[in-house]
């Protein structure tokens, strides 16, 4: 039996992969994030599927659950909001499967900026304006952040930044932003992207911690900083130009 990591998606229902889905009907057991997961997307799961909400378990119950289902001969779906790659907590439960001897696969799913940059109708990466996306976080509460990692330090090369797990601490971001990016340098805040609640907010660095308070976004949001966000004169990318070499 195997343990599927599975990329849950943004939120919506219907952004899991076709292979997401195809996994999640043939499972036995789900575990789930509760409070990020839609009931629309656990429809998918088998009839009689043991569900299970990891949102208030701790890592060693979360493992003993996954070993539990694998022993007694289940396949396990362990759904995870947005992309596995990306702020899953994935490594450590690997980490512990390895040590069980319990095999595991992983499906990745659309990441939570993916889906942020779609809402707001922007590409990323725009020929001579912005050719680097830096995915990062904020330091808060959580585990430390790497020697050199500091915003500061990640923003001195002036390209896009995608944080997660930082709206709730928009002044550090922007006080730690402006020094290199300018109170001018474009901002984008998109809360709870493809669902039916999401925010989006655009603005500056100057002006964006206001429009955050006054909606009230406390919680599952990207915030993007660049100029990329803003871009409208810009050539034409190489890959469709007819200077390209054919054939």
């Amino acid at each position: 039996m195997t343990v599927h990591f599975i990329g849950a998606g943004p939120g919506a229902a219907d952004l899991i992969t076709v292979r997401g889905q195809e996994l999640l009907g043939r499972c036995g057991v789900c575990l789930y994030p509760g409070s990020l997961t839609p009931t629309d997307l656990l429809a998918h799961c088998p009839p009689g599927a043991t569900l299970v909400d990891t949102a208030d378990l701790t890592l060693d119950d979360i493992t003993a659950e996954l070993v539990a289902a694998h022993e007694a001969g289940h396949d396990v779906a362990r759904l995870c909001s947005g992309d596995p790659a990306v702020y899953s907590a994935v490594a450590e439960q690997m980490r512990r499967l390895d040590a069980a001897g319990v095999p595991y696969d992983v499906t990745p799913g659309v990441p939570a900026f993916a889906a942020a940059a779609a809402v707001l109708g922007r590409e990323l990466t725009v020929p001579t304006v912005a050719q680097s996306l830096v995915i990062t976080r904020a330091q808060a509460r959580s585990t430390s952040m790497p020697e050199g990692e500091d915003l500061a330090t990640l923003g001195a090369s002036g390209a896009t930044l995608a944080l997660h797990l930082a709206v709730n601490r928009i002044e550090q971001v922007v006080e730690e932003l402006l020094p290199g990016y300018g109170a001018d340098c474009p901002v984008a805040v998109v809360a709870r992207a493809s669902q039916e609640d999401e925010q989006v907010l655009r603005g500056t660095l100057g002006d964006i911690v206001a429009q955050v308070r006054e909606a009230g976004i406390t919680r599952a949001a990207m915030i993007f900083v660049g100029k990329v966000l803003a871009a409208e004169s810009f050539p034409d990318s190489f890959l469709y130009s007819t200077d390209r070499p054919r054939g």
